[in-house]
């Protein structure tokens, strides 16, 4: 899915003329499992991959994901999710923050299971360690469900939070 994704995004940069779309504006917004595939398309390496500009993508932002797989691994998914070692290593974006050249939007709601808090909180300080450009936005009283609901109005957490960060606030 992760390459399925990479794919999609290199070919809406690739077309972008045919669309009519400026391949200078490329965002990624996502949630929960879809957020941890939009952060690993950040660790790729668009041009050895792709053959493209470094810095397609102009910002992210990442909501109640995961972005390193050791703890849904340890889990019960790991009963019908099966990956190994490399696996968990290459798509655990955490532990290839020196690859991220993109700002990043992490958030997540106050009521969601505390393994989605702990993901959010961990990685925003993992790319503030880094050195890279990161916000953490918290939902209070949102939980897993709810606060996914937000992408949609321009008021809400996130749909304020995407607006501005594509400067279109």
């Amino acid at each position: 899915m992760v390459s399925q994704v990479r794919s999609a995004i290199a070919w809406v940069y690739q077309n972008s003329k045919k669309l009519g779309l400026d391949d200078n504006r490329i965002y990624v917004s996502a949630h929960s499992s879809g957020a941890h595939l939009a952060a690993c398309t950040l660790i790729t390496d668009w041009v050895k991959d792709f053959g493209l500009p470094a810095d397609i993508l102009k910002g992210a932002f990442l909501c109640s994901g995961m972005y390193d797989l050791r703890g849904p691994r340890l889990s019960a998914r790991s009963s019908y999710v099966k990956f190994d070692d490399p696996m968990e290593e290459e798509l655990s974006p955490q532990r290839h923050v020196n690859k991220i050249n993109t700002p990043i939007i992490l958030a997540y709601g106050t009521q969601e299971t505390p393994e989605f808090q702990r993901q959010a909180i961990e990685f925003a300080s993992t790319l503030e360690l880094a050195g890279k450009q990161v916000e953490l936005i918290v939902g209070h009283e949102y939980n897993h469900y709810e606060i996914r609901e937000t992408f949609a109005n321009p008021y809400g957490l996130a749909g304020k939070a995407i607006l501005s960060q594509m400067k279109l606030s």
